[in-house]
């Protein structure tokens, strides 16, 4: 059987490692769309096909409730792919994205959740098989689902947030499976100034160790287990 072809909606703005740190950890054939400098996949094509197996869409340094023209147009085409049925897994703001696009609401939280966090599993969700009842994830966010999408079941939370949710084959982690330690070292230096004090900043790099960082390791299970959504979901590939 040959690899899934996922499309990544990236999100993030300017030069970010996010579509480096989705490519190395999917197993999959990936074609990136840098969506907030309106870069689309074409769709609806002529034959109204959709031609990818799966989507994930990556955190960005927005937030979700701003008015911009090119989340009006992600708005529009994940409302199209939900509808059809394709796999999308939304990270951090693609989470928010999801959630808000398909009925949810989103919110300022009025402070960060940032550092190596410890995350409870709620439901037997097949994005979570084989992972433990609580394992620990990097997390860099404001914002927070605050109400999920009519019908969605929350998978995964903390005493912050919502961490994880489902709606038929879309998903949505608030937590970073995807970084690596480079990233989560930069990450927490570019929060100096940006509403996060420097002590605090200093205390989440110390930890930002290649220890404690390993033990992420169980979160990443998540893009295996959405490949194998993707690979055994059966999807509508054309629009009504």
């Amino acid at each position: 059987m040959s690899a899934p072809h996922v499309a990544l909606f990236d999100a993030s703005v300017g030069e970010t490692p996010a579509e480096r740190n989705v490519r190395r950890e999917l197993d999959a054939t990936v074609t990136a769309f840098k969506v907030s400098e309106e870069e689309w996949p074409e769709w609806p094509r002529a034959d109204g096909s959709w031609p990818y197996d799966g989507v994930v869409i990556s955190g960005s340094q927005t937030s979700v409730y701003d008015d911009e023209p090119w989340m009006e147009t992600l708005d529009e085409l994940v409302v199209d792919l939900h509808e059809l049925g394709v796999p999308m897994l939304g990270i951090c703001w693609g989470h928010q994205f999801l959630a808000q696009a398909l009925g949810g609401c989103v919110a300022d939280m009025g402070e960060y959740e940032l550092g190596y966090r410890r995350i409870e599993r709620y439901d037997d969700s097949p994005l979570f098989a084989s992972m433990p009842g609580e394992f620990v994830a990097f997390e860099t966010h404001s914002d927070e689902v605050l109400r999920l999408p009519p019908g969605a079941v929350e998978l995964a939370g903390n005493e912050t947030a919502c961490q994880a949710f489902s709606l038929g084959p879309t998903f949505g982690v608030q937590f970073h499976p995807e970084y690596d330690l480079e990233t989560v070292r930069s990450v927490v230096e570019g929060k100096r100034g940006e509403g996060v004090d420097d002590d605090r900043v200093d205390a989440v790099l110390s930890a930002a160790t290649p220890e404690r960082h390993a033990e992420t390791e169980a979160a990443k299970s998540v893009f295996e287990n959405f490949l194998a959504v993707v690979e055994r979901e059966p999807i509508a590939t054309t629009a009504e």
